[in-house]
């Protein structure tokens, strides 16, 4: 990593910080009963007891954990962590108070905002909280003659959220690896979701092009209703539908052994899908130069206490039979550090999304790494991986 001027006491209370850490990390793995969200009465856990007063916003995923909990911190920071859903906490960076620091936020919602309206207000760093291969988020109605990519031409397709991060994945990767085009096919835009937990949806998310049909489904009525109803062929959702979840025989996958499907992408492409990117507030940077850095240290810290924890013992912790199976034979496809940050091993990936924003006629232009991340954070790279 480029290094940063940092005082003689905060590189200290870093390293005190990060010995006790790891104490904390091998007694998580054994069992301790560390501390997790849930013991929270707010779902909040402060980690410093000095330094620059932060708020962190995301979701507290395994790989985010020892920041949310306070085995980790932020350098030179007293961090809070406040939970949160996509949705909400898009549209409070967009378009409300902005009072996070730094927040997980959808990175296609960022993109359209810093693209279509001049959004300046936050910029990236190259931590990527959120990736799914996005071959299992299409379901058909299994009555309509669908059991290949090229059937879902001349079909009516139901979605939440038009231009949400996983719909512009899924669109790409129809495209290019099955010659679909959204032209090909017709809209349907549900008023609403079954799925509540991923909050309000931003603006951003409901972008329309021009060239498209497109139809507004009735409301009150969400995308599993739509598909079950039979007034859609198909659905593109980021998380499964109600009608799934429940067993209904009329829906299912279009890809259903999605994961040899995913597993192939991958091992063609080298791209595992991007959602959602960590975003730092700008005056808080212009304040504290060396919090992008700092930011981006301490969330990959986290993931790499996490992939500690899960090759040792961390496997044995989950409910399922073959999670360590599971994780071998991810590391052998997608190498030791599956989940990688920083731009370098991330790429290729990000410069599929700009160049899938741009032609789905969503971005007004096709974006760049060097205008979308802080200049700070362009030539960082994990320590230890």
């Amino acid at each position: 990593m480029k290094s940063r001027n940092v005082s003689a006491s905060r590189r200290g209370f870093v390293k005190q910080a990060a010995v006790v850490a790891g104490a904390a990390g091998a007694l998580a793995a054994c069992g301790s009963g560390a501390p997790t969200p849930d013991s929270e009465s707010d779902g909040s856990a402060e980690t410093a007891t000095d330094g620059l007063p932060l708020t962190v916003a995301g979701y507290p995923f395994d790989r985010v954990q020892a920041l949310v909990d306070g085995r980790v911190s932020i350098e030179g920071c007293r961090v809070t962590f406040q939970k949160g859903s996509i949705g909400d906490l898009n549209t409070h960076v967009f378009d409300g108070p902005q009072t996070l620091e730094v927040t997980e936020v959808g990175l296609h919602p960022y993109m359209l905002a810093f693209a279509n309206d001049g959004f300046r207000d936050y910029s990236l760093l190259p931590v990527f909280p959120l990736r799914v291969f996005r071959h299992k988020s299409v379901f058909i109605r299994t009555d309509r003659g669908i059991e290949r990519p090229q059937d879902l031409r001349g079909k009516v397709i139901a979605t939440p959220g038009y231009s949400s991060t996983s719909l512009t994945w899924i669109r790409g990767i129809l495209k290019d690896e099955y010659g679909i085009d959204a032209e090909d096919v017709e809209w349907m835009v549900s008023s609403q979701t079954s799925d509540a937990s991923s909050g309000k949806t931003s603006k951003q998310e409901n972008v329309l092009p021009e060239g498209l049909t497109v139809r507004r489904g009735p409301a009150g009525v969400d995308e599993s209703d739509l598909l079950v109803s039979g007034e859609a062929d198909a659905l593109f959702h980021a998380a499964e539908p109600r009608a799934y979840a429940e067993g209904n025989p009329i829906v299912t996958r279009l890809f259903p052994d999605y994961r040899r499907v995913e597993r192939d992408y991958f091992a063609r492409t080298g791209i595992f899908p991007i959602m959602h990117a960590v975003a730092v507030r700008n005056d808080a940077i212009d304040a504290h130069p060396w919090l992008p850095e700092a930011a981006f240290k301490a969330y990959s810290q986290a993931k790499q206490m996490n992939d500690d924890h899960l090759r040792k013992l961390g496997w044995a912790m989950v409910s399922l039979p073959w999670v360590g199976k599971e994780l071998e034979e991810t590391r052998e496809l997608m190498g030791d550090n599956y989940w990688p940050y920083g731009i370098a091993p991330n790429r290729k990936a990000l410069e599929a999304l700009f160049r899938y924003s741009h032609q789905q006629g969503l971005a007004s232009r096709e974006l760049t790494i060097d205008e979308l991340f802080h200049p700070a954070t362009l030539e960082l790279a994990e320590e230890r991986v």
